[in-house]
């Protein structure tokens, strides 16, 4: 998720999802990216788990799968914690 969200356009979109479900023309719109981008990136993020899509008449929206993102936020809080907490210690060679 780190790799996906590190990639600034992916992570403008899961931003402009946030928001509520969107279809590919106002991420165009949003973004200044081109259409073929915006799918591509889209795509990897919908590989991921992390968007779904939903058809409407003729037009396809995207969703943010929150659930996904949490997860991922609790794993990188634990990483975080475990992190303050071993601060002094250093393995020794």
């Amino acid at each position: 998720m780190i790799r996906l969200l590190a990639d600034p356009l992916r992570a403008r979109i899961v931003e402009l999802l946030a928001d509520g479900a969107l279809c590919t023309c106002h991420l165009v719109e949003e973004t200044g990216a081109k259409q073929p981008l915006v799918s591509h990136h889209l795509r990897a993020l919908r590989d991921a788990g992390l968007v779904e899509r939903e058809p409407h008449g003729r037009f396809t929206y995207y969703r943010l799968r929150p659930e996904l993102l949490r997860a991922g936020a609790s794993r990188l809080t634990a990483l975080a914690e475990q992190a303050v907490r071993n601060a002094g210690v250093r393995r020794e060679c």
